[in-house]
């Protein structure tokens, strides 16, 4: 067993540290790519989640990623993604669970239209929004 704790620890600290990388491939599609830049939901100054958009197999997806030291602040938020097309129009929009840190979008139809990726994270009445970068 005492081999196992620093394997543990470890896993754990990966988990914990702000700005560590971790699988992002969408539902479906391993070849899927992010395309256009990461945005960031903000509350009050702090960094809540990250918001990416992906781009593959014929389709677009939009990614939430809640941060661990936001996550572990806060209880009972909902994260919500989806992609946006220029018309305004929220396509594959998905609600995660409660405390649900990672939210995929359903895939898009959209890959001929201008999108951006959609990320809202909620707690309660209050919700704060971020969009990646448009592309074409």
């Amino acid at each position: 067993m005492k081999k196992a704790l620093p394997i543990i620890a470890a896993a754990v600290a990966g988990l914990l540290a702000p700005g560590v990388a971790h699988a992002e491939t969408p539902p479906g599609c391993a070849s899927a790519q992010q395309i256009g830049s990461t945005a960031y939901v903000k509350m009050g100054g702090q960094t809540a989640a990250s918001v990416k958009q992906f781009a593959g197999c014929g389709t677009n997806w939009g990614y939430v990623f809640v941060w661990a030291d936001w996550a572990a602040k806060y209880d009972l938020f909902h994260v919500t993604a989806a992609v946006t097309t220029d018309d305004g129009t929220n396509h594959g929009k998905v609600i995660g669970r409660v405390d649900q840190r990672e939210v995929w979008s359903k895939a898009t139809a959209t890959i001929a239209s201008c999108t951006r990726a959609l990320g809202v994270v909620s707690l309660g009445e209050d919700g704060w929004s971020a969009y990646s970068s448009r592309r074409c």
